[in-house]
């Protein structure tokens, strides 16, 4: 059984095939248009799952889109009519592209892909929750989605067990956890759909105390772990601005404008919103851990992106064992409709799985699944890029030299622009296309952020750390969750332990958003680190994506080279070739 799903057309559009039992590749649009967050049909990403299988579009058994645009379209004419004439402008923006684009993806395939086969539709929430059930590898789970919006949802809770996955509660629009995020990221000067980690990382900075009581006013919660938006305060159900002037007045300071000096004020409400986000869905997982009782937890959506957030889960509520998809927000949507459509042929027409069939399937997925599912380049293409750039380098043809030769660059204080087989899935960089340096100095973090990444001097970065060594460095939860190994986890350093050894990691409030690692993940990256751990005693680095601010994560031998040639990364490791730049003192 061959199935490709498709997400787009709100951000992040994506691509993933499945052949039989086995996830082949997956990939986000953007990488390969190089806009960020693109949201277009995905045909580039498409094309490079097929080519990767070395199929032809029509060989597909099926294409499946992670939503269902009629029901989505019924939400739009809704919204317009409600709030008829304030939405005439924002639905005259969109209403082209729904009746052009949108209600025609059948239609879309044939012109873009010449696609002929069979189409299904997953709803939105049901595509993120099998995003993280079905490769959860748990018997039996409670399954939580949290975002922005999909057709109407926007929180929905469920439960999943052997091959079975069903949606239980819904909250909807306009009452939206991700919709309250993004609103006061806008509010805070930031992008909306892009930069509320932005915001997450400026919460460590501020005191919630102050706007404690404005953010209870923004936001009710109900006996039964539901909650209710106060829609006083709030326009996008009309209006792209997201927020109205009472917001403004509540808070008493008006919009901070983008690139502006950060001011105390803003810090503070950012870290009363981080506050707020956490109480509603600790209460939410609370109130349903009483209904099932199972240890397990999965959860998917754009909030569960919020590594802050979810490091607590586990000590705030009762559930044990805890599971998130690399990429649980819209990219890894096309992920979940494809998985959900395979555990369930009989919407092909074709035999149920039995029990025992499932069960293996959901094993053999659970154990076998990595998140580097993007494109690897051939040596000969990478030599014949770096001869196009007309770069001197060297050859080491021994993998083992080439770990211990950049743990002892990385060690000399080197910036590494780290590009290794297949691109990660997923909004993180897990040691594919990462920028690697060493954690020991806070000078370090500085000069990455401002002549490497060109962002924000208060953006914290990662440390990526052997997993064995996690309880050494980290409070960290007792049965460390697998996704830790996706960057999706903050935990609080021990006391001393963090500044003593790896400062340009230890974010200002004592934590870190840490990547463990395990050498079946990535036996380079892991001997590339644990090397650094024998020549220095820390087995820890700093691993950032390879990109500059407001570009994706580069994809290609080519992508690369343009990031290293123009900023002050130092060493370039492209496979097993390494190009030098002359060193500048620091």
């Amino acid at each position: 059984m061959k199935i490709l799903g498709i997400s787009c057309y709100y951000h992040d559009a994506a691509a993933s095939l499945m052949i039989d039992d086995k996830i082949v590749a997956a990939a986000a649009e953007e990488r390969f248009s190089r806009k960020k967050h693109d949201n277009s049909f995905p045909k580039l990403a498409a094309q490079y799952c097929l080519d990767e299988a070395h199929l032809a579009i029509n060989e597909l058994d099926a294409v499946v889109f992670y939503e269902k645009p009629i029901l989505k379209f019924d939400r739009m004419i809704h919204q317009h009519l409600q709030h008829f004439p304030k939405s005439h402008q924002v639905y005259n923006e969109s209403f082209g592209s729904w009746l052009n684009v949108k209600l025609k993806f059948n239609q879309v395939l044939k012109d873009e892909l010449k696609y002929y086969g069979k189409v299904f539709y997953i709803e939105h929430h049901l595509a993120h929750a099998a995003s993280a059930y079905y490769l959860s590898g748990f018997p039996e789970s409670t399954v939580v989605t949290l975002d922005g919006v999909g057709e109407w949802a926007t929180t929905t809770v469920g439960y999943g067990k052997g091959k079975d996955l069903r949606i239980d509660r819904e909250l909807h629009f306009p009452h939206s956890l991700g919709l309250l995020y993004s609103a006061l990221t806008a509010y805070l000067g930031f992008s909306v759909n892009d930069a509320e980690y932005k915001v997450m990382g400026l919460a460590a900075y501020g005191d919630p105390q102050p706007f404690k009581k404005q953010m209870d006013e923004l936001i009710q919660l109900f006996p039964d772990g539901s909650y209710a938006l106060n829609l006083e305060y709030f326009d996008f159900e009309w209006s792209s601005k997201m927020y109205s002037q009472k917001l403004e007045k509540l808070f008493g300071y008006p919009t901070r404008q983008p690139e502006s000096p950060m001011e105390r004020q803003y810090e503070n409400i950012a870290a009363a919103l981080q506050a707020k986000l956490e109480e509603v869905v600790f209460h939410l997982l609370n109130a349903e851990y009483k209904r099932h009782k199972t240890p397990y937890l999965c959860l998917a959506g754009g909030v569960a992106l919020n590594s802050v957030m979810n490091g607590k889960l586990l000590r705030a509520t009762p559930y044990k064992h805890l599971f998130i998809p690399p990429d649980p927000s819209d990219a890894g949507g096309a992920m979940g409709a494809m998985l959900y459509l395979r555990f369930h042929p009989e919407l092909m027409g074709l035999p149920k799985l039995t029990k025992t069939e499932s069960s293996a399937l959901q094993q053999k997925l659970a154990a076998e699944f990595t998140p580097y599912l993007g494109p690897a380049y051939p040596w000969y293409k990478i030599e014949q890029t770096l001869k196009d750039f007309k770069l001197k380098y060297e050859f080491i043809p021994s993998k083992k030299k080439l770990s211990t030769e950049v743990a002892r660059l990385v060690a000399d204080q080197q910036i590494i622009g780290w590009f290794q087989g297949r691109m990660e899935w997923g909004p993180r960089a897990l040691g594919s296309r990462s920028i690697l340096a060493s954690a020991a100095t806070v000078e370090m973090r500085d000069i990455i952020n401002e002549k490497v990444k060109h962002r924000e001097l208060f953006r914290p970065f990662a440390p990526v750390i052997l997993e064995k060594f996690t309880a050494q460095y980290f409070k960290s939860d007792k049965h460390l969750p697998k996704s830790a190994r996706y960057m999706l986890m903050v935990y609080p350093f021990k006391p001393k332990v963090g500044q003593r050894d790896v400062p340009a990691v230890v974010h200002v409030d004592g934590t870190g958003r840490l990547q463990t690692l395990h050498r079946a993940d990535n036996p380079l990256y892991y001997d590339l680190i644990e090397s650094f751990q024998k020549k220095t005693g820390v087995p820890i680095i700093i691993n950032t994506s390879f990109n500059i601010r407001g570009e994706p994560i580069v994809c290609t031998p080519e992508d690369a080279v343009r990031c290293f040639l123009h900023t002050d990364i130092d060493v370039l490791v492209l496979d097993q070739f390494v190009v030098k730049k002359k060193r500048k003192r620091r």
